[in-house]
Formats: structure tokens, sequence, C-alpha cells
């Protein structure tokens, strides 16, 4: 008998980014910039951190970008006897972001077939895996590639966005059939990108149009998607056949695990003041925490809405931030929180994930250009060894069953705190039903543990002080005729942290 959600422990999990994504003639992969692909000792620094699940990759094109009777299965080997040797399971990608091979494309109708046959190889050539994601976030990715232009096949419009999704879902179907064939208890997780689309009053009908496409994943294989669904017609007048819809439906693949990517930017918010935008034609899409005077639905509320679309087990996939440490560190808690409230209402949450482990490349461009850009994670690849930041106790702790405690858990993350507003602020339009999570403090209260700056008066001591404020952080002072009284000062105050800008 399954154990209920409420009575099962709320696992951490960890994520690799691995993405291998082509933009014209090149292809961007994340192994060849983080290092990965050369250190085999990174999972037992996972490991070592309680993590026992792992979204890792046995990528399409890495192994076999000129097929399966050249592919290299080096890594893939090793990496995966590496991780039953330290008592990883692994959740094996087998496209993330990317678009197969140079030899097909997530347009080409042969694509399903071509993943579904190198999807049998990777279930028989390693027979102890059992869960799998054969396509990383269906929807975004063919959004990227297929609607805004960024990724290859570098589509501008519907009728592309909607071939490359449908596609995408075929492949995974077929994937999971071909694997299943092979061992019939392994499980899809499918991951995908989800938040909620906000809009002035004259968006409406757009953001509600949004609010149902970002189900479509999900929707497709769960067999939700028949004529009555809300983008039944529009998928049609983008080109899908009603056959193609059908099948799907007919034969649903749903998830084992319903994947939960989220971010801080997952929540939109539409805006056709376009006065407040210079530059802007028609409307602007910008990310819902910037402009919403009041604060977006948040995780806890979306996974509790997931959970009564699907009645699935969920799971949040990926929830990384890229920030300062003191952010990455709240925002990881917070998620944490915002699964726990989601199971209190009765959502089936089993994990959230530390995503990324060894941090990311160059998303603050969205994958299109390499420019070395890098976001930390738990670890911190520009050492070597990889340096454990601030996240790895938080993970280590969560692992354990324990809470998260750092003292920068005293202060609010910068969504919640007023200067997240960058835009002129707006109402949020159309009903939602938010979860109240318990957050970090909101304001820095008397009672945080501080940061002691010594010679507060002083230009270091001046700056280092305004850097707290900025990052929320409690602090308090001595200037430098008061140095003198510093060892009463870390009697009374108990401080994590000293500052001595004396010396600057």
């Amino acid at each position: 008998m399954d154990i209920p959600a409420s009575h099962r422990p709320l696992e951490i999990w960890g994520g690799v980014e691995c993405t291998v994504n082509r933009v014209a003639d090149r292809t961007h992969d994340q192994f060849a910039h983080n290092g990965h692909g050369a250190r085999l000792d990174d999972f037992d620094r996972f490991a070592d951190l309680g993590i026992r699940t792992l979204r890792t990759s046995a990528l399409w094109e890495r192994v076999a970008p000129d097929g399966l009777a050249s592919a290299d299965w080096a890594w893939t080997d090793a990496a995966l006897a590496r991780m039953q040797h330290v008592g990883i399971a692994p959740i094996a990608g087998l496209v993330h972001h990317g678009s197969g091979p140079r030899s097909t494309s997530l347009i080409d109708p042969g694509f399903p077939a071509g993943l579904a046959t190198f999807a049998r190889a990777v279930a028989e050539r390693y027979p102890h895996v059992e869960a799998y994601t054969p396509v990383n976030e269906p929807l975004t990715t063919a959004r990227f590639s297929g609607l805004y232009g960024h990724w290859y096949p570098h589509g501008r419009n519907a009728r592309t966005f909607a071939r490359a999704l449908v596609t995408q879902i075929q492949a995974t179907v077929e994937a999971m059939r071909a694997i299943r064939e092979v061992n019939p208890a392994a499980r899809l997780v499918q991951t995908e990108d989800l938040g909620r689309t906000w809009s002035t009053p004259g968006l409406v009908a757009q953001a509600e149009m949004e609010n149902e496409r970002r189900w479509l994943t999900w929707d497709l294989l769960t067999g939700h998607v028949r004529r009555d669904h809300p983008m039944w017609k529009s998928l049609v007048r983008w080109g899908i056949a009603e056959y193609e819809l059908d099948r799907l439906a007919e034969a649903p693949c749903p998830p084992d695990i319903v994947g939960v990517n989220h971010y801080v930017t997952s929540e939109r918010f539409i805006d056709d003041r376009i006065e407040c935008y210079p530059g802007c034609v028609g409307y602007a899409d910008v990310e819902a925490v910037r402009v919403l005077s009041t604060e977006p639905a948040g995780l806890a509320t979306l996974l509790a809405e997931a959970g009564r679309r699907y009645g699935l087990p969920l799971a949040v996939t990926e929830a990384h931030l890229g920030c300062t440490r003191e952010e990455q560190v709240r925002w990881l808690a917070e998620v944490w929180r915002a699964a726990e409230v989601a199971r209190e209402a009765g959502a089936d949450v089993r994990a959230v994930t530390a995503w990324a482990l060894l941090g990311s490349f160059d998303w603050d461009c969205l994958l299109t250009e390499c420019r070395g850009r890098y976001e930390p994670g738990v670890f911190d690849v520009r050492s070597t060894p990889p340096r454990p930041t601030a996240l790895a106790g938080v993970v280590r702790a969560l692992a354990a069953g324990r809470e998260a405690d750092h003292p920068v858990l005293d202060g609010p993350g910068w969504w919640r705190r007023p200067f997240r507003l960058t835009h002129p602020p707006a109402e949020a339009h159309g009903p939602v039903e938010r979860l109240d999570v318990p957050a970090v403090r909101r304001g820095a209260p008397a009672d945080a543990r501080p940061i002691l700056i010594v010679g507060a008066d002083l230009p270091l001591g001046v700056a280092a002080v305004q850097l707290c404020g900025v990052r929320g952080l409690a602090v308090r002072t001595l200037a430098r005729a008061e140095a003198g009284a510093l060892a009463a000062a870390l009697a009374q105050w108990q401080p994590w942290a000293v500052v001595d800008a004396l010396a600057g």
C-alpha cells in the first residue's frame, strides 16, 4: 500500500544543468563549461550532501550525434557506474532544451522515432535506470525554438511552436514505450516550467490563453487535450492534425511524477501601458514580481493547482536563483517551505530538487551566446575542486531531515522587499486563491542574528553597511572610537560575522 503523502518525508533531490542546445550552426554544451564531464568525483560530492536521487543526463546529442553505430558511451557508462557505487538513483534526461542530432530537429516527423530508438538503446545498456525524462520542458523549448526564435530551428510563429511542441510530446510517448518494452517498471518524470500570467485589463484574453497554454505538456501526455479542451481549436488552427491529438488522447502516457520547474521569473505580467517601457511595441512581457503591487501567486499555490488538476505525485525539479549566496539560500529555503505548504493543502509533493548543483552558464542571455556568464549553485566550479557554497549546508540539513538554518534566513529575499518593483506598479487581474507561505522574516527584526561592522563610520564601514542593507542582512555597528568596546559588543549581540573596517 502506498504511503500517504502527508506521512512520507519530503526528499531533497539534486540536478546538474546539462543543456545541449543549438543556436544557428553552433551547439552550446553546459558540460563544456562546468567541467562535470571530466570529474567523476562530483558524484561523491553530491552523495556526501545526502542526495540520493539526481537529475542527470544521457543526452542524445552528446552520446550519439552521428547515430548509434558511432555512439560514445564512455562518460555515461562511467557516470552511471559511479552513481550506483555512491548510492544515487538517476533520473536520466535524453534531450534537454536540444533539438536532437544535426540530422533531425524539433519539426522533423522522424524526431519521435529517432529518440525512441536512442531511448531503447539507453534502457538496454542501463537496465538499473528506473526513471527518465526523455524531453525536458517541451513547452518551454517549443516557445524558445518555435515562437521566439532563440534556438534552432528559430521559428517565430504559432505553427512552428505547435509543431515543435507536439513533436516533443510524441517523442516522449514513443521513447517511454520503447523504454518500457525493455524495463516495464520505468517511470516518467515529466518536467515543465510552471508559472502564471497576469495582465492589465486590456490583455486579459491573452493572459487567459497563456494560462491555459502553460499546462499543455502535461495535458497532452495525460490525454486531457480532447475536442472540448480550451487549446484544441488553437492547436488545430496552428497546423496540428486532429488525428494527432486524437491519438495522444486515446493512448495517454501520464507522468509518474509531474516535475514542476519554477523560478522567480516564472510568473509573468503582460502590460499594455507601453508608455512605461520605452521602445516597446504592442505590449511588454515582464517578470510579475517586478510590477505586481501584490506578490504573485507563488510556488505553493501553483503546486496545489497542479495537484488538483492531475491527481498525480509532484516534485519541484528545478529551483535555481542566479543571485548572491544570501538570496540563493533564502530561495531554496522558501521553495522547500512552499512544498510543505502545498503538501498540507493536499498536494502529493514528493521532493524538491537543488538545481543546479554545479551552477549554470549563460542563462542571462537564454543560451543564445557563449558569454561565459556563470551563476554558482551548490558548488562553485571556478575553484578546483569545486567549492561548496552556502547552499551546500542547507542541502545537507534538508537531506538529514533538519530545517534549513542560516543567519541570512532572518532577512527577506529580494522578491519580498519593496525595491523588487522596477516598473510602475499594477494591480493583478484574475482570481486566484493564494496559499500563504511562512517566508523568511519580512525585514531584519531586532532579534535577527547580525553582522557586526567595526569602524562603521569609515569609508569601508559605510560601504559594508550599505551592502548589508541591499542584501537584507541585519547589522550592528561600532564607530572607530568605539572599537575598544568590541568584546562587550560580541557578548551582547553575538554576531555571526564581523567586518573589520578599521584597516581600510
